[in-house]
């Protein structure tokens, strides 16, 4: 037992008198990168998720500037672990996952990769490399200047690292496929403390395993990413009126059924998301399809007092591919199922009954209750098919509809029993008429969903057989409990 001699420990500490994980990290060569309770910048760290249902309270943060500093991180971290909550730890990329231990770690570290965050274009080899704490916006401005892209995420404030592991479904998948395919490298900091690149042909089993596997494995701390030619984006959204759900419903199918076609993945990037949102003040409202290229997309009737255009600009606003806004409470769940209008008919029913069993029951009224659909297109699952990712997308027997179900209650209790019933009866419906699918986006997954056992049991397999290679001791298992864990699926 070694007594704590950190002066700089703030007093409601000094009573812990075992040199503890985040003390450990104090008496080392990283004491510069920690961020205590005590420090100014604290309370901006700690209130920096997406959504304030997510934060914790923390011991403290530690914010590297290189792989280097991750890995001694890492290696004081599992060397200090006492067992206690004090040693475990969280990784912090983007910040955009909505609930409580997915990015933060009660009374423990959190890994703060904010300040890896840099963005370099290679013309000679067309890609990018990309630092595990960027997000998306920052990726886009960079990359502006030179006329190209990647696939990254659909809002700005997604951040790049998160977004890839978990499968990543941008703006251009029908065209280029998922995130997490169009890695040509990752960088990766193990349990061991080892700084490793992993791709096609160095640690190839890691690199699929990456591809969809969360932070079972390890620190991502920087990914290369394939880049190609884009000029100006341009989208917006166009309000319809209730009453035309089963046409909009119809359009969806029909677009999504046709995304893939050489018109479609040549020289435009399309996607319809189509969103039904209703609100604690007003029982009703306009659903909203949210158009890109919307040149496209069948004509629909509207009210043009709900139509918003904005700039041109090249790339996406920050709000444009969340549904909640940024600073909300939020819980978000997913379900994916085959491009069947009958299952979208009854989603609107299933809709309509939520929103209609929460209103007298919510005790605040600024709750919003978001239908979010988007198309799922047999393409995304090519690489599945070769064997390059662990997403199980190859059993698609044709093009899919993701559904996200996002609230922003202050009302955690109702909202979670309202939201779980509505995913359950849809996923039972689906099921019922052979359109269902045990495939979960990762990426919009709820914290009881389980999107690793929807990959399949072979890809779940290998999952298990990639941590025991490259994380025997169960560090991201059990030190590091946030996300979805391949021991629990």
């Amino acid at each position: 037992m070694k007594l704590c001699s950190v002066p700089s420990i703030p007093a409601v500490f000094q009573g812990i008198c075992r040199i503890t994980c985040y003390t450990a990290l104090l008496n080392s060569a990283l004491a510069p990168n920690i961020v205590l309770p005590s420090s100014p910048q604290y309370p901006d760290l700690v209130n920096k998720h997406y959504a304030t249902s997510a934060p914790l309270q923390l011991a403290c943060f530690f914010q590297p500037q290189s792989t280097e500093q991750v890995a001694l991180g890492v290696s004081i971290l599992v060397e200090s672990d006492d067992g206690s909550p004090q040693c475990q730890f969280a990784i912090c990329g983007g910040g955009h996952t909505p609930w409580k231990g997915a990015a933060g770690a009660e009374g423990g570290v959190t890994i703060d990769l904010a300040l890896m965050n840099s963005t370099v274009y290679n013309p000679d080899t067309s890609s990018v490399a990309v630092m595990g704490g960027a997000k998306s916006g920052d990726v886009y401005k960079t990359l502006q200047p030179y006329g190209v892209a990647v696939t990254g995420g659909r809002s700005d404030a997604v951040g790049v690292g998160g977004f890839i592991i978990g499968g990543g479904l941008s703006y251009f998948g029908n065209k280029y496929g998922l995130a997490c395919d169009n890695v040509l490298n990752f960088e990766v900091v193990l349990s061991n403390g080892q700084a490793i690149t992993a791709n096609h042909t160095s640690y190839p089993d890691l690199f699929r395993a990456l591809k969809g596997g969360g932070n079972n494995l390890g620190i991502v701390t920087k990914v290369e990413l394939r880049a190609f030619e884009q000029g100006p984006l341009r989208g917006g959204l166009v309000g319809h009126s209730s009453a035309d759900i089963s046409q909009q419903n119809r359009a969806l199918v029909n677009l999504t059924s046709n995304l893939a076609r050489p018109a479609r993945t040549g020289r435009h990037n399309l996607e319809l998301q189509r969103q039904v949102q209703d609100h604690g003040r007003s029982h009703r409202s306009p659903t909203h399809a949210r158009r890109r290229n919307s040149r496209h997309l069948p004509r629909l009737p509207r009210h043009p007092t709900d139509i918003q255009y904005p700039p041109n600009d090249r790339y996406l606003r920050p709000h444009d591919g969340d549904c909640a806004a940024t600073g909300e409470r939020a819980l978000c769940l997913t379900l994916t199922f085959e491009n069947d209008v009958r299952v979208l008919e009854h989603l609107r029913t299933l809709h309509d009954e939520s929103v209609e069993a929460a209103t007298p029951r919510a005790e605040s009224s600024d709750w919003d209750f978001i239908t979010f659909l988007q198309p799922f297109p047999s393409i995304l699952g090519d690489a599945s098919k070769r064997k390059e990712n662990v997403l199980g997308l190859d059993r698609m027997k044709g093009d899919y509809i993701l559904y996200l179900l996002l609230e922003s209650p202050r009302d955690d209790a109702l909202f979670h029993e309202i939201g779980y019933s509505l995913i359950k009866n849809l996923k039972d419906y689906s099921e019922r008429i052979g359109a269902g699918s045990d495939y979960i986006y990762m990426n919009c997954a709820g914290r009881d969903q389980n999107p690793l056992r929807g990959y399949g049991e072979e890809n779940l397999q290998h999952l298990k057989a990639m941590a025991r290679k490259y994380d025997s001791t169960g560090v991201f298992h059990t030190q590091c409990p946030g996300g979805w864990k391949v021991s629990d699926a």
